[in-house]
């Protein structure tokens, strides 16, 4: 009989509780992990995310400039005239948010700081520093981020004493967000070389009024693109005038910086790394200390002399001012460029000056060898940059011998005085002083520095040959000469000179114009100018650039680059156009009695009305020796009376220096043993 019905053995009914018990457990540890999942997402949203979030912008790492080890400006011998010494700073980061927007609560403890840091700073600075008040610290930390973002440490005081380093470093628990930092202060030579040339530094944030730093302010600050040693700081000192200006990008180096991590509320949090600063490179100058203070106290000696002594009618109580330049006639190099009274650029240690040191210096800090710019006196007195007067006449004789207006044997009757213009309104110009020569040709009329010469046989004939156009063809002779424009020296803000010949309404005519610029009344240009011009009179016709530098080294003194004689512009005369002027270039000048050498001359007495009353400028240039010129000179007085007496001594006792130093000869005489104090 068969049986369908299902037996389960004792084995059977264990195996499936044992099985049924495993699912159990495998469900229950699958909830269980389910539920520890989701309870450890809660956490990390709710519990740990903010803290996650805080750490996750703690590793944005931003690049906090070094300041960067400026190289030095030495004169022609390897004297130090600009360099860098280390110094100590104080910088404070802030550990808050003290802004208007959204920190104010916390300005009483910003106050506190400032409060803090002043009484350390009284008690134990310098104390013949000028005082830092409790404003300019708080205008130092810049609590409103107009300067610097929150991360970025503030300078607050530079040139820390021993005792306030020693004091900070033994409380640093007591002043936060406070460092120590060494770098580096600028220096000037103490005698005050050539200040005006060699020029000055201010901070960035203070310098963006140049174009140079406006526009790297624009476009070199974003760090995502630039290199980071390139990036400029706004506590950062930075060439402004002079060749520190010209030359800023080969000594500034490059900044060094730290890496450091930022936290949420863009506050400093770890110092991630630190890249040195490099130094810049050295620029070595064609200034020659000795002939330099040998000029500056010439014409200090000299303006002494023209207010305390009479000379040309009287003595001079205005002539307050004097600049001078010696340039090599076969390099370029400019040996000397004087611009005087000078200062001590010194004060401008910190960036900027005083409001006492400003007044001192606010009428003499520019170089008047290459701007105009106002003497700071009472009334209507010329600026730094006159007109030229008879020094333009060797240029006026060449321009008439190549436009065939007169030929090297032309004779003329000098009477004393001439006239032009139209019947009935003829203007009267004469000789200084009324002279008349009598009879001359072109060279003794340099000689003479006749006025009636230029205007009749010059003047008037190019008048007479172009007409209206005359204008045109004696700029072109200018410009050729480089007289109207730019020296292409690369002195930063170089004036260009004033073309007073194009104004016909001011002149009268065309005419009047022509005569007037023919004898040096039409056209104001500056010293260097007329340096090149005389540089250019002496090699016969090569306009050469004036070089201010010679080479440029790294820190292993190994030449990054070299400068040589650069010929700009050049314009062809017969030889014998040359012959004439220099033959007639020598004007008598009892300064120059017993000089060593044959040289050539040209004074040169503009004039002007100061209150109603016509004054005389000193000009004078020449160059030596005149067979095989070394060195062209070029001087220039306001209201220093006539060129021979005011100017033409300061020429020579910068011959007499060169010749000390270098040799006209090219044998040098030996250093003088006279003092260089000025």
């Amino acid at each position: 009989m068969s049986d369908n019905t299902s037996i389960h053995t004792p084995d059977e009914e264990e195996n499936k509780k044992n099985s049924n018990l495993r699912i159990n457990l495998f469900f229950f540890s699958t909830f269980i992990l389910f539920c520890v999942m989701i309870i450890r997402l809660a956490v990390l949203q709710f519990v740990e995310g903010p803290t996650l979030t805080e750490k996750e912008a703690g590793s944005i790492v931003k690049n906090i400039p070094l300041q960067p080890n400026r190289g030095t400006i030495y004169d022609a011998a390897g004297v130090k005239l600009a360099y860098s010494e280390p110094t100590h700073s104080l910088y404070l980061t802030l550990m808050k948010d003290y802004s208007q927007k959204s920190g104010m609560k916390n300005r009483p403890e910003a106050e506190i700081i400032a409060e803090d840091l002043l009484a350390v700073f009284h008690k134990y600075g310098k104390p013949d520093q000028e005082r830092i008040s409790k404003e300019d610290i708080i205008q130092a930390m810049d609590l409103d981020y107009k300067k610097y973002a929150g991360y970025m440490p503030r300078r607050i005081k530079m040139g820390l004493t021993a005792q306030e380093i020693a004091y900070f470093s033994e409380h640093r628990t007591d002043f936060p967000g406070v460092t120590i930092e060494e770098e580096s202060v600028r220096r000037y030579d103490p005698d005050t070389v050539a200040v005006q040339t060699i020029g000055y530094i201010r901070t960035f944030s203070g310098s963006k009024s140049l174009d140079k730093y406006r526009k790297i302010d624009e476009s070199l600050q974003s760090e995502q693109t630039q290199n980071p040693g390139l990036i400029y700081s706004e506590p950062e000192f930075v060439g402004f005038d002079g060749l520190e200006l010209m030359f800023q990008d080969e000594l500034r180096g490059k900044n060094g910086y730290k890496k450091v991590s930022i936290n949420p509320r863009n506050m400093p949090e770890d110092i991630e790394d630190i890249i040195p600063p490099e130094k810049g490179y050295d620029i070595h100058s064609t200034i020659h200390k000795e002939i330099q203070m040998k000029t500056e106290q010439a014409i200090m000696e000299q303006l002494n002399w023209l207010q305390t002594h009479s000379v040309s009618g009287g003595t001079h109580p205005n002539a307050t001012t004097g600049f001078a330049v010696a340039m090599e006639v076969k390099t370029g190099n400019v040996v000397a460029m004087a611009s005087m009274p000078d200062y001590d650029p010194n004060m401008w240690e910190t960036g900027s000056v005083s409001p006492a040191n400003w007044r001192e210096i606010q009428n003499i800090y520019q170089n008047g060898t290459i701007r105009s710019f106002n003497p700071g006196k009472k009334g209507s007195h010329p600026e730094s940059v006159v007109l030229l007067g008879s020094v333009i006449k060797p240029l006026s004789v060449l321009i008439g011998l190549e436009e065939n207006l007169i030929g090297p044997g032309t004779y003329y009757t000098d009477t004393g005085a001439t006239y032009f213009g139209k019947e009935g309104h003829k203007t009267r110009v004469q000789n200084a002083q009324g002279h008349a020569y009598g009879g001359m040709d072109p060279s003794r009329a340099l000689e003479k520095s006749s006025n009636t010469f230029m205007i009749d046989e010059i003047g008037l004939k190019l008048y007479e040959k172009y007409g209206s156009k005359s204008i045109e063809v004696w700029d072109r002779y200018m410009t050729s000469f480089g007289l109207g424009i730019s020296t292409g020296s690369g002195l930063p803000r170089e004036w260009k000179g004033r073309k007073e010949y194009i104004n016909v309404k001011q002149a009268g005519s065309v005419q009047a114009a022509m005569a007037y610029a023919s004898f040096g009344q039409q056209g104001k240009y500056t010293t260097l100018q007329l340096a090149q011009y005389a540089v250019m009179l002496a090699n016969e016709g090569k306009r050469l650039k004036p070089q201010l530098v010679s080479k440029i080294t790294d820190q292993q003194g190994k030449i990054i680059k070299t400068f040589e004689p650069e010929v700009l512009s050049t314009v062809s005369f017969d030889k014998s156009y040359w012959d004439v002027i220099k033959r007639g270039m020598k004007t008598s000048v009892s300064s120059f009695e017993g000089f060593s050498y044959s040289f050539a001359r040209k004074t040169g007495t503009s004039q002007q009305s100061v209150g109603g009353k016509m004054i005389d400028n000193g000009v004078f240039i020449a160059f030596a020796p005149k067979e095989d010129p070394v060195l062209a000179i070029a001087v220039v007085i306001p209201e220093g009376g006539f060129g021979s007496y005011s100017a033409a001594p300061i020429a020579r006792k910068m011959f007499d220096a060169y010749d000390q130093v270098y040799g006209l000869d090219g044998m040098p005489k030996g250093t003088s043993t006279e003092s260089l104090s000025k």
